[in-house]
């Protein structure tokens, strides 16, 4: 394997470490930091207050929760659909059409955790071309817990 691709198979693994963690960037090397860190510098990001008025209209964007499949069957936002982070770049031509034949200038919501993987999610969709990406920054316990809809 070349070193390049080593590097970015590193980094990669890294970065979802980091952010499978709580405390995801400390102790780690600036090289993992800077990749979690620097996308959201290019991506529109919402909190939850927005998201809420969001969810609240269905149809406004597609609401994409980037969790895992576990992780969202334990609960999610109504109308959020899932696409693992892992995943994005692949599965999400099949709710936005093919790639020939999708509106880039759809609206798109991405939602985590936290903000961290939605926040990559929505670089990743960027780099495909998608002009109205946001990553949803807030805790999603937070969510659950001042009695935002939410389903079990």
């Amino acid at each position: 394997m070349k070193n390049s691709m080593r590097q970015s198979l590193s980094l990669a693994v890294g970065a979802v470490l980091v952010l499978a963690s709580p405390g995801f960037t400390k102790g780690l090397p600036p090289t993992v930091k800077q990749k979690v860190d620097t996308p959201q510098k290019h991506v529109r990001t919402i909190g939850m207050d927005e998201y809420r008025k969001l969810a609240e209209n269905p149809g406004s964007a597609l609401i994409v929760d980037v969790r895992e499949a576990q992780e969202y069957a334990t609960g999610h936002v109504p109308g959020a659909i899932n696409i693992p982070r892992g995943l994005i770049e692949s599965q999400i031509w099949n709710h936005v059409g093919s790639s020939e034949k999708t509106d880039m200038e759809k609206p798109i919501v991405l939602q985590c955790q936290s903000g961290k993987r939605a926040t990559l999610a929505a670089q990743s969709l960027q780099d495909l071309g998608f002009t109205h990406t946001t990553a949803v920054i807030m805790n999603l316990d937070d969510w659950q817990k001042t009695g935002n809809p939410f389903i079990k």
